[in-house]
């Protein structure tokens, strides 16, 4: 049988007074971002009737939200601390990351950049310089040479009988002469190299004497070339035959001075030159007893 219990039992059972049980400390923890939202407002809270001694349950409720507002206190806290960090898709702050000077393919590509435009300081340089060369080239080209052959001066001429090598009998004709030829340079800002290809005095087609040219003529100067003309025994063969003889022995012998003068001017250097050429030919008739100096005429010559 169930025994009803008595009511000391049952004063027993309820809770004890409060005046019995100790007293319970209350805590108050004032989160920061409440004090940042109130401002002003007095950080002194009092409490409220939920939160007396008299209510345990409030008591135990306050206590769960003190534990609550610490933990969140301590966590808004640490993370202000570090809110001026990034984080990514993941939830994870975002780290610095030092970067380097540059890459590899962007020092490769600086470095192409400094070859390029080297190469293209190079390709102007020599541009400009090519044009230059072209300028100058074109404005020396006009200053040529003046040639003018002034006389020929016979020292010695011999016309007999004679045999070639071979020992074959055919006429022989023996000279030496000094041709004499003004050649003047206009230019004003280089001198030129004068020379020829041998200077042939010939009797139809047959050299019977030579002589040759080479000097060196500064600019802005004229000068006046001896070149020696030698021949000696120069068969003549059937040319011969045409030969005319004078009473007193005296043979007319028909002779054209013919040849080539070459000029050089080096404008810069070897760099820039210029070169002309000219070809002369002078008729003259040879006494062969007498020996006198043959004048030209500046229409007796002709220079191409």
């Amino acid at each position: 049988m169930l025994s009803t219990k008595s009511e000391s039992d049952i004063t027993s059972l309820a809770p004890s007074s409060p005046s019995r049980s100790p007293k319970r400390p209350v805590y108050y923890v004032q989160s920061p971002s409440r004090d940042s939202h109130d401002g002003d407002k007095s950080s002194t809270m009092q409490p409220s009737p939920m939160e007396s001694p008299s209510h345990p349950s409030s008591v135990g409720r306050h206590s769960r939200n003190s534990s609550a507002s610490r933990f969140s206190g301590i966590f808004r806290s640490s993370s202000g601390r570090k809110g001026g960090r990034k984080r990514n898709d993941k939830g994870w702050p975002e780290c610095g990351v030092i970067m380097e000077e540059g890459s590899y393919d962007e020092f490769e590509d600086k470095a192409f950049t400094r070859r390029f435009q080297a190469l293209m300081a190079l390709l102007t340089f020599v541009v400009l310089f090519t044009v230059f060369c072209l300028i100058i080239w074109g404005a020396s080209r006009p200053y040529k040479a003046e040639i003018v052959v002034k006389s020929f001066a016979v020292h010695n001429v011999f016309v007999g009988e004679g045999s070639d090598f071979s020992g074959v009998p055919t006429r022989m004709l023996t000279i030496n002469g000094t041709m004499k030829m003004s050649v003047y340079n206009p230019a004003s800002t280089f001198g030129i190299h004068v020379s020829s290809n041998p200077v042939n005095l010939a009797y139809s087609e047959i050299n019977v004497a030579t002589g040759q040219l080479k000097y060196y003529q500064p600019r802005k100067s004229r000068r006046t070339v001896s070149v020696v003309l030698e021949g000696e025994k120069v068969p003549l063969y059937g040319a011969g035959s045409s030969l005319t003889f004078t009473q007193n022995g005296a043979a007319q012998v028909p002779l054209i001075l013919r040849f080539e003068v070459r000029s050089r001017g080096n404008v810069v250097g070897k760099l820039v030159r210029t070169r002309h050429r000219k070809h002369i030919s002078c008729p003259l008739v040879i006494n062969s007893v007498k020996t006198k100096l043959i004048k030209f005429n500046e229409n007796e010559c002709t220079y191409d």
